[in-house]
Parts: structure tokens; sequence; C-alpha cells
């Protein structure tokens, strides 16, 4: 996985985000996952030495990367994009990634701010084999482009923005009312796999991380199965709801045993959270439901009722 992590909090965020997220992944998938600043790598890189290259950030800049990486790709090696990594104003600087590879010509515009979206799958790939009609992604900013990929016949567009979604984005003049938005799509001619989110949601005054990326459990099943199928893995089969939102949990401290509690088996507002000695009541069994992105919702009382929290 290649970056930069030198423009934007947010592209920062994210890369940091996925620099944490990867091993934990790879450590469950049975592949191994390395992550540089040092693009120079790409000059004389080979399918032999890394099955699947990432770009987290950024692309190449120089010309022996930029050769390296072609060559790469066109002698066995795949790759996975996010966000960023395709953004250009002038697709001349590098016709053969902008307009052949992804086929998205230059940047037109884009969503503020970060917002999740509805996202509908388009076509049966690898990397939607666990994925419904539609699902919810993680928080992004969301690019369009000058060439629509609809017409190019060597791209297949894996899932677009479902109309549910709009209007997309929170600000007035930089929002999407209506229209067509590809976010996943491969190119049949080659390995790849491009996935347009990777912007955290920040508070730029403080530095601080509103949102992430990895934790949607849909859209971290396309990461998965999108990078097993690239590098030749075994499929998972791991559900993308990793908690059935039917059963009832009790959740335990292990630093000190102790059970989270809803105080006097409350359940209506105001009701506090404490720790208390685990008891096996219903003061301390809940649940939990998927709502957008990485979110759940937390609901408690078995028998006396149901509050949300």
């Amino acid at each position: 996985a290649f970056y930069s992590g030198t423009f934007d909090a947010a592209h920062i965020s994210f890369e940091k985000e996925a620099n944490m997220w990867f091993p934990q992944v790879a450590a469950a998938n049975n592949f191994s996952y390395t992550s540089t600043t040092n693009w120079d790598m790409l000059d004389n890189l080979t399918a032999s030495q890394y099955q699947v290259v990432m770009f987290l950030d950024d692309a190449p800049q120089t010309a022996a990367q930029r050769t390296g990486f072609q060559h790469y790709m066109q002698n066995g090696g795949a790759w996975f994009g996010f966000h960023v990594s395709a953004f250009n104003t002038d697709p001349s600087t590098w016709d053969w990634y902008y307009n052949q590879l992804l086929g998205t010509g230059a940047f037109v515009s884009n969503t503020w701010a970060p917002t999740i979206a509805t996202l509908k799958v388009e076509n049966q790939a690898p990397a939607t084999r666990r994925l419904g009609s539609t699902f919810v992604s993680a928080v992004s900013e969301w690019y369009s482009w000058t060439n629509d990929l609809r017409q190019n016949p060597n791209i297949q567009i894996l899932a677009s923005v479902d109309p549910s979604s709009f209007p997309l984005g929170t600000d007035p003049n930089q929002s999407w009312t209506s229209g067509y938005f590809p976010i996943l799509w491969t190119n049949k001619n080659y390995k790849m796999l491009y996935a347009n989110f990777g912007h955290n949601d920040m508070n730029y005054d403080t530095n601080t991380p509103l949102s992430t990326t990895f934790g949607s459990p849909a859209e971290d099943a396309f990461v998965i199965d999108g990078l097993l199928s690239l590098g030749g893995g075994a499929p998972t089969n791991a559900p993308t709801n990793p908690i059935p939102p039917a059963n009832w949990y009790t959740l335990v401290n292990t630093a000190n045993g102790k059970c989270v509690d809803a105080r006097g088996a409350g359940t209506g507002n105001g009701t506090a959270i404490q720790q208390f000695t685990c008891n096996g009541t219903n003061a301390q069994e809940f649940q939990f439901a998927q709502t957008t992105g990485p979110y759940l919702r937390i609901e408690i009382g078995r028998a006396a009722g149901r509050e949300r929290v």
C-alpha cells in the first residue's frame, strides 16, 4: 500500500486508519500487508514480489514510478485504488492511467460535507458477492468525472449512487441532487478495482476525525473480497453483519469483570448507563442493530420494554 500522508487531514486520517485496519484483516484472511511512502519502489516492482498494489491517498508522480507501475500492471500485477488516487485536472499528463486504466478523464466536482451514501450494486463480481442490491457506505466525500464510464466498453461499474441518496451532501452549493455517479468499478483488461471512498469527515480546526471509513460491514466486505480476488486468495463467506440483530448480549469490561448496566433496569429517557456487578438481569442485556456506515444502535430492556440509547 503506497501513500504520501502529506495533503489534507481527511486523507491522512484515512491512510492512518487503513494502516491499522489492513494488518488486522490480513491476519484474519491469510495475506500479508506492507505499507510505504517510498513510491520509488514502483520503478521495478513485479507481481512475483507483491500480488496486489494499493494507492491509499496519492498516485505515482515521477516518470520512472509511472512506467514501473504500468509495466507491473501489464505483466500480471493487480491494483486497488481509493478516492484521491484518481483525482486529476488534466488526464493528458498520464493518459494510460487516467483515461485507459481508470477511464475517468478529469475531476469535475465533489460533494460536501462528507456523508454516507446508499449505493446500488450494478454487477455481480467477486468483490460484490456478499453485497445485497443496495448497501450503505461509510462517510466520504464523493467525486464525479468528465467521462461517462457507462460508455467505456472496458469498464464494468460495480456500484453507483442510488437515487434514494439525493441530495448527496450538506452544502447546497456542493451537493448532487440528481444524475448518475459511479462509485466502484473495474477495468476488464486489468486486475484492478477502484473505490471512490477514502475521505473521512474532519474537524479541521482541531484536526479531529469525525468519522471512520472501515466499519461499514458491507463496504468492508467489498474491500476484503476485492483484495482476495485480486490476489488469488480463497474467498470468505463471513457475514457482512457479524452481530445478529435479534440476539441479546451482555457486555463485560475485561479489565474489571463488571457488566454494562442500565441503572435500576430503567428504559426511559435519561436512564444512566453504568458498570455494575454482572447479575444476569434485563438491565444488562442489549441488542445491536446496524444503522448507517460504521454505526450501531444499542437497544436495552428485553422484558420491560425497549429504549434506544
